[in-house]
């Protein structure tokens, strides 16, 4: 319907974009409706989709919505139908008055793109007014001596509809001196007149009652009535006069409410009763009754309530002046009221699309303002602008909207939110200006990878630290928010010895923290090498890598490792000779050893624990060389026991031991020549041992044999042992100079489970020493206890039996020289704590 009536301003408009060629003219289409008053809400005015070439879905996924300033929103959209409904009764005499045609515009937004539509609505009344009168009952006071013909003007009816609906005409009820003549105004307003047709005659009557019928032309016919009634006067031949047909005043909206707008005059010939002119309001709306005062006495009129320009620019008031024998006379006052700049532009935000992504292109519409200025005129011209320095401008748009777009790129690591905002500024003087604040959410792209503080890192551990220890936490910041900047730590696959690194050490992916997997060892590696990486949770994610040097410090856990002397891995023992011509710091042997660790923990220091012989040799401190301390003597003994401790310098320090046998002379053959110039006492002596000294070796003898029923049982268990054993040889292997020498009788003689046996001229006075048995000292092979029988040692010996000085022995040759009948007992025990 409304496409038909307005296909002609379609037509125009659409070649009128044409010729423009506007770059918003798909946004300037124009739809019209029309629809009448006083529907029930929700019914149809037309098929909004259909004119805007959408489905009815459609208008929901792009947003479709109205968009209007400052007024109640009068119609809907139906998503489901796609058509455009009232939103409640519409009024048209209450929204357009007595205009014509009313229309009622507002647009529509098509948010996803952000196109306006502009919809016009024609409401067309319907006949639901009656014509009514101010008043019910009207009094009119003619003078009797009136001549037929005269007019009296009667009130005018109002009906709010227009058009046919309205008022469109008049009747008067029969009556033989009255008819009514129907007048018309240049703007087509028609009023009633009262004409005398006879004479009256107030003697013969004196009051005339009639009714005055206003009827509309709607369907139905709607009336209104009004009582008058007519007072014959006595005779009054002047009517009032007015100074003036038409008053005009033009008025400020803000003036103050007591003001004095115009004194309207009007004047009577007459004297008396009949020449007192009174002033009355003859035709006002009730909404404009109240807005002035009049004074009935002396036709002042004065404002007794505010005006405002928006909301009424005109009014029309027609005075009445009345004289005391009933004439009447009116006049007219126009008042004119001019805008003021008292009304602040109005800013709406339409649309606000926050967050924004911030790699958004120029041109982006951020927002959609609408600006309005209720004034007029250049009062009402307004013009915006963005305060501050922001990357943002205004875009004119159609009407009064605006868009916000973007000038300038984004950076949310820079700026994450705008305070954004606008001023409305008029042009009236002074200005009036509004500012409206909006903030504006930049959202976050993963455009930055996460970088840490340092080019690489370095720490460092000392070794044998726990598994699982803490070592060193690397730290990377990502600019971006949230997911973009939540970081993940990983290593990077190496490998270290043959191993993966992620047997050494682990990194928490969250925290950055990273954990030893192992022990780790100096002696093994010295530092780990790695690139820790960042990545970020973006999509795609980004990352970035740093290098991390684990360097491990060295603790004091190894011991010196002596490399010589070496104990023989055949069972044989060496000694290092020392003539006995050797002057004093004659080196005699060198301690060589190492320790596995490095710096402090591995200096060396050498010193003399113990000496058979203390003064005799010293060992260098630094150098481990074993020297003489002084020239050797001939009562120096032949064996010659020393124990060098071998410490380093770590805290604590660690140390070692080794035991060195020297045996003092210039050759093996010399070693058999002293053992040979040894004098064993006489046989005979042995029997001058006293009783106590009996006791004493047969209580060791009964403790010896215990002990060897328990060796016995344990050598069944190790016979297949044994025997290995024996087939080893007795020679000696790895002998490390010239000067470590292995044979039997040396051997024999050296051997350390003996027992050192003093022996003088008096058996009385003979002693036998049972040191404690030093395992690392032992230089007797297994072999010379199990190869000599007593016998055959006996037969060996070359020692006389005579009184001697004191000279130590072995004890390997006591059960010979001091008790033959003991011989082969001892013999016995001495092969089974070797073989042990």
């Amino acid at each position: 319907m409304a496409a038909q009536r307005n296909s002609s301003d379609r037509s125009a408009l659409v070649q009128l974009c044409l010729f423009l060629c506007m770059p918003w003219q798909a946004e300037a289409r124009q739809i019209r409706y029309s629809v009448p008053e006083e529907l029930e809400k929700g019914s149809f005015v037309g098929s909004i989709s259909k004119d805007l070439g959408l489905e009815p879905r459609e208008l929901a996924e792009r947003r479709v919505r109205i968009v209007s300033r400052g007024r109640t929103q009068l119609f809907a959209l139906n998503p489901r139908s796609g058509s455009l409904v009232t939103a409640g009764r519409i009024d048209r005499e209450e929204l357009c008055a007595q205009s014509e045609p009313c229309l009622v515009s507002f647009n529509i937004l098509m948010e996803d793109r952000v196109k306006l539509f502009g919809v016009e609505i024609e409401v067309t009344d319907i006949n639901d007014n009656a014509p009514k009168f101010q008043a019910e009952n009207l009094d009119v006071k003619i003078n009797e001596n009136v001549a037929p013909g005269m007019r009296f003007p009667l009130p005018e009816a109002l009906d709010p509809d227009v058009g046919v609906n309205s008022l469109q005409s008049y009747q008067l009820s029969s009556n033989k001196h009255f008819s009514l003549a129907v007048q018309s105004r240049v703007n087509g307003v028609k009023y009633p007149e009262l004409v005398l047709e006879h004479a009256l005659d107030r003697e013969e009557e004196a009051m005339h009652h009639l009714v005055l019928t206003a009827v509309d032309g709607g369907d139905p016919l709607r009336s209104g009535t009004v009582l008058i009634s007519v007072t014959v006067f006595d005779a009054n031949d002047n009517a009032p006069v007015f100074s003036l047909s038409e008053y005009r005043v033009n008025v400020p909206e803000n003036l103050p409410v007591g003001a004095q707008l115009l004194t309207v005059t009007a004047t009577d010939r007459d004297e008396g009763a009949n020449g007192e002119v009174t002033y009355s309001f003859r035709k006002l709306p009730d909404t404009q009754l109240l807005k002035f005062q009049l004074n009935k006495n002396t036709g002042e009129i004065k404002l007794s309530e505010n005006l405002d320009y928006e909301e009424t620019g005109f009014y029309e008031i027609e005075i009445q002046a009345e004289d005391g024998g009933a004439y009447l006379a009116t006049a007219k006052v126009l008042i004119t009221v001019e805008d003021v700049n008292d009304n602040s532009p109005e800013v709406t935000i339409t649309s606000l699309f926050s967050p924004l992504m911030e790699d958004s292109p120029l041109g982006t519409v951020i927002a959609l303002l609408n600006v309005h200025d209720l004034d007029s005129g250049q009062n009402g011209q307004v013009t915006c602008s963005i305060l501050g320095n922001l990357p943002f401008k205004l875009e004119k748009s159609i009407d009064s909207y605006y868009r916000l777009v973007t000038h300038k790129v984004l950076d949310r690591e820079q700026v994450s939110s705008y305070n954004i905002t606008v001023r409305a500024t008029d042009g009236g003087s002074p200005p009036l200006s509004t500012e409206t604040h909006f903030t504006l959410q930049v959202a976050d792209i993963n455009d930055n990878p996460p970088t840490f503080s340092h080019i690489s890192y370095f720490t460092y551990i000392p070794e044998n630290n726990p598994r699982g220890a803490s070592i060193f936490s690397v730290a990377a910041l990502d600019t971006d928010s949230e997911e973009n900047a939540r970081v993940i730590y990983s290593l990077a696959e190496d490998t270290i010895q043959g191993a993966p690194l992620s047997s050494y050490v682990s990194i928490n992916s969250d925290t950055g923290v990273l954990y030893a997997l192992r022990s780790f060892d100096f002696e093994q590696f010295h530092d780990l090498q790695m690139q820790v990486t960042a990545t970020d949770s973006g999509d795609p994610p980004l990352s970035s890598n740093v290098s991390l040097n684990i360097f491990v410090l060295d603790q004091n856990d190894n011991a010196p490792e002596i490399l010589y002397p070496t104990l023989p891995t055949d069972g044989s023992t060496g000694v290092e000779l020392a003539p006995r011509s050797a002057e004093p710091g004659y080196l005699v042997t060198k301690v060589v050893a190492v320790d596995r660790d490095s710096g402090q923990n591995a200096w060396l220091s050498y010193r003399l624990l113990k000496a058979s012989e203390p003064g005799l040799f010293a060992v260098g401190l630094h150098t481990g060389e074993v020297r003489t301390a002084r020239a050797l003597l001939d009562r120096d003994a032949l064996k010659q026991s020393l124990v060098v401790a071998v410490q380093d310098h770590g805290q604590p320090p660690l140390s070692a031991t080794v035991t060195l046998t020297v045996a003092v002379a210039d050759s093996i053959p010399d070693v058999l020549a002293d053992l040979g110039s040894l004098e064993v006492p006489h046989a005979s002596d042995a029997s001058g041992l006293t009783l106590y000294l009996v006791v004493a070796v047969a209580a060791v003898s009964c403790v010896f044999l215990a002990f060897v029923i328990v060796l016995l049982a344990l050598r069944l268990r190790r016979w297949h042992t044994s025997r290995v054993l024996r087939a080893s040889g007795g020679g000696l292997a790895g002998v490390p100079a010239s000067h470590f020498v292995g044979v039997d009788g040396v051997r024999a003689f050296l051997q350390t489970y003996s027992h050192e046996v003093s022996l003088t001229a008096d058996s009385r006075k003979s002693h036998v020493i049972f040191p404690q048995p030093n395992y690392a000292d032992t230089l007797i092979s297994q072999e010379s206890c199990e190869k000599k029988d007593p016998q055959s040692l006996l037969d060996d010996s070359k020692f006389p039996i005579d009184d001697t000085p004191l000279v130590p022995v072995s004890s390997i040759f006591v059960p010979f020289l001091s008790f033959k009948n003991y011989g082969w007992f001892y013999f016995s025990v001495c092969s089974m704590l070797v073989e042990t």
